[in-house]
Parts: structure tokens; sequence; C-alpha cells
């Protein structure tokens, strides 16, 4: 026997079939994406930004899926990440002429792949917190000729800092390419000098090398005895 009207089950079938329908997003899945907003207050992003975009990707034949412009940025959506990649080079390079004077912001995102008439009517995919979706991924690169640079300086002050301290003198410490040079007046103080620099400096780095060189003065045109430290390569 029924119990209730039929149009309280008719309303339960409607919410049900709505409910339904708003969480059919998060079945599609996300795409790879670029998304390009304004680097400064004064830049405006708007359709004409988008038509730059949409030509850069053309000119390059990147293939992409979609591309949507909202009130604070430029997304375009792609197949995979490798054109993704791709992609966001040509347009960095695109909206960017000048990248030491960069006015837009190009990063990777990701969007829904749910179709437009899902997105139309506001349904919208749950977003997860980053502990939901599994943390947060970096690919981090090492200039290392940067690296070794910088530890060449560093070593010039610490090398100059402890001869200073055990008064032992010298003619200077001059950096020539990945080498660092110490000259000194005679062979018995760069004898002394070496040392004092291996006790002090070399076994805590680890990887650096001391050689002495020869009275002729290696390629310095000096003619004064002296001590090269060098660092290898990775």
């Amino acid at each position: 026997m029924n119990r209730y009207p039929t149009w309280k089950y008719a309303l339960v079938a409607l919410c049900v079939a709505v409910a339904a329908l708003y969480t059919l997003p998060n079945f599609f899945g996300e795409s790879p994406a670029v998304q390009v907003s304004s680097a400064r207050a004064t830049v405006r992003v708007d359709a004409a930004l988008l038509a730059r975009v949409e030509s850069a990707l053309s000119q390059a034949s990147i293939a992409y899926s979609g591309a949507v412009l909202d009130a604070n940025s430029v997304r375009v959506r792609f197949a995979d990440t490798d054109i993704q990649l791709k992609a966001k080079d040509t347009v960095d390079k695109a909206v960017n002429p000048d990248p030491a004077n960069a006015t837009y912001v190009v990063a990777l995102n990701l969007l829904s792949a749910s179709p437009g008439w899902l997105t139309a009517i506001h349904a919208l995919p749950m977003y997860l917190g980053l502990d939901l979706r599994g943390g947060v991924h970096f690919l981090l690169q090492v200039d290392m000729p940067a690296a070794q640079t910088k530890r060449l300086e560093s070593l010039t002050g610490d090398i100059r800092s402890l001869l200073r301290d055990k008064t032992i003198r010298h003619g200077g410490v001059a950096r020539e390419g990945q080498t660092l040079r110490v000259r000194f007046r005679d062979g018995e103080t760069r004898a002394k000098a070496r040392e004092i620099i291996a006790a002090g400096i070399v076994p805590s780095d680890g990887r650096t090398f001391l050689e002495p060189a020869g009275t002729s003065g290696c390629g310095s045109g000096t003619g004064l005895p002296g001590l090269v430290a060098t660092r290898p390569g990775p």
C-alpha cells in the first residue's frame, strides 16, 4: 500500500537525478593545462591576450582541446603533459619577449576534463586538498656551474683568512677558471702553506685537490712558485 503521495516520490527521484548530474564532473578527471596571468597590477588579462596565446599555439602547430578566459587568467587545456610542457615554453616566449622583464606569469595547471555543458550549468568537480591528492611533487634542477663558482669564491676567502691567521705571506689568491692559484715568494713558504691549507680546509671539503705550481708560473707569467686548488666537475 502506498503510504506517501506520488508527488513526494517524484520529488525524491528528481533530487537524486540532480545530485547524480552534479556528481558527474568528478568522474571525468583532470587535463593538463597552461595558465597565463598578469604579473603586474597595471596589465590586463583580456580577449587580446587569449588571441595571442591561441595564435602562438597555432603557429607552433600545438594542438589544444580548449581555451578559457576568466577574470584573472587565460587557461588552455591539452591532451597530455608532453604537449603541456612544450606549450608552456611557446606561450612564455610569445607573451614575454623579454624574459628579464616578464609581463605575464605562465604556469602549469590542471583543469577539469568534464564537458562544457556541465561547466555551463556550474556542475564543477570537488577540489581535493593536497593531502587527498597525494601531496606535491617537486623536480629541482641544480645550476652546477653557478654552484661551483660560489664554492670557489668561498674557498678564496677561507684560504686568505687561514693564511693571514697563520702569518703566511703570499702573493695573492686568484681564480682561474675552475681553479684557485695562490702565489708565494719561495718554495719553502709554499710547502708550509700547502700543509696548513690541506689540514685546515681540504679535509672538510673532501673534493678539493692541492697541486704545486712550478716556478715557471704555469701560464701566469709571474715566475713565482704557487699552489693550485682544483675542484672537479660532477
